[in-house]
Order: C-alpha cells, then sequence, then structure tokens
C-alpha cells in the first residue's frame, strides 16, 4: 500500500462506525526486580513491584481504532474467571 492510499483511508476512518468481533481479553504485566536465579530450573526469581491491566485481543483492536473512528462498538464474550 502507498503512503497515499493509507492517508486516503484514514481520512475517511473518522466518519466511519466500526464494529469488532472476537474474544475479549485483560493482558496482565507483571514488573518486578531479577534477584536470583532459581536453583531448581534456570528461571529468574523475580521480586513483583507492579501489575498493570490492559485490553487485549479484540477489545485492544478496538481501542486503538478509536484513535481513528469515531464510532467504535465491541461485541465478544467474557470468561467467568476473576479477569472476566
Amino acid at each position: 500500500m502507498d503512503l497515499n492510499r493509507l492517508e486516503e483511508i484514514l481520512n475517511r476512518a473518522h466518519s466511519r462506525r466500526i464494529t469488532v468481533i472476537g474474544d475479549l481479553m485483560l493482558d496482565e504485566f507483571v514488573w518486578g526486580k531479577v534477584g536470583r536465579i532459581s536453583p531448581e530450573a534456570p528461571v529468574p526469581v523475580v521480586e513483583v513491584t507492579g501489575e498493570s491491566f490492559y485490553p487485549g485481543g479484540a477489545a485492544n483492536v478496538a481501542r486503538n481504532l478509536r484513535e481513528f473512528v469515531d464510532q467504535v462498538a465491541v461485541i465478544g464474550l467474557l470468561g467467568k474467571d476473576r479477569s472476566g
């Protein structure tokens, strides 16, 4: 795709309505420092200092589309786990 075509698409996008259909997920990021390597297996032992949660899957696509489109709708399912 050339740059002119991309610019044309982005200029017209704000007036469109887009529906995203897919799996709605929650991405979890664990932040910390590695204090040592485990003696049982070659894996780092992390001292957790924080957590962050962001939309994932189709929810992330919808979130990103909001930068270009005024009206974004989402259709999906939530799980019955703690994050759902």
